[in-house]
């Protein structure tokens, strides 16, 4: 099988990204955003849905972590949609339920060609982790969902910490998009009615 990579260069006056992805990888990642928590999310993102994932993001820090948080998503799902190709063959499908200690998130992905994002995950009150606002973390699914062409519903089941939740919501996402963007051998061409997605 052709290895299933997408690359993205995106540069702006408040960001400037190098994205790489590989699909079917072995969840290896190199990680720089100068966002330690964003990073760390990152990893666990790679390494919980199995892809190898090069992310090196130069952003206007000094304003705050929105533009570096949101241009890491764009840049990432384009990334994935230019390894999707035209989708033949995929399971299309996927959904996990994560847990991490008293928080349990249900992540469930489409890859369907409409962009959705359902963000059902409140947290109580406004936190930093670290450097990192968690108010940015359905700025950077909606990112990501929007630019890969992927409908997909983030509900938190339970769970009151915000570290708990955050990293419970990339895990379950990263093993729901695993799931849906893996070949299935049954599968012949796109698994549409329509013969395109």
């Amino acid at each position: 099988m052709t290895p299933r990579v997408g690359e993205i260069r995106r540069t702006t006056k408040e960001t400037d990204l190098l994205v790489r992805v590989v699909l079917d990888g072995r969840g290896e990642a190199s990680v720089k955003t100068g966002i330690g928590f964003f990073d760390h999310m990152l990893e666990a993102f790679a390494r919980h849905g199995l892809l190898d994932l090069t992310v090196e993001a130069h952003g206007d820090l000094h304003v705050d972590g929105h533009h570096t948080v949101e241009d890491t998503g764009i840049a990432l799902g384009t990334a994935i949609a230019r390894a999707l190709g035209d989708r033949a063959g995929i399971r299309r499908y996927g959904d996990a339920l994560v847990p991490l200690d008293e928080a349990l998130v249900r992540a469930v992905v489409d890859v369907s060609g409409r962009p959705y994002l359902h963000y059902e995950i409140d947290i109580a009150k406004w936190q930093m982790l670290g450097d990192y606002d968690v108010f940015l973390t359905p700025e950077f699914f909606r990112a990501v969902v929007l630019n890969a062409g992927l409908t997909a519903h983030l509900d938190l089941v339970r769970g009151d910490n915000p570290h708990h939740i955050v990293e419970a919501a990339f895990k379950a996402f990263a093993r729901a998009l695993d799931a849906a963007t893996s070949i299935d051998p049954r599968v012949a061409g796109v698994p549409s009615t329509k013969g395109t997605l």
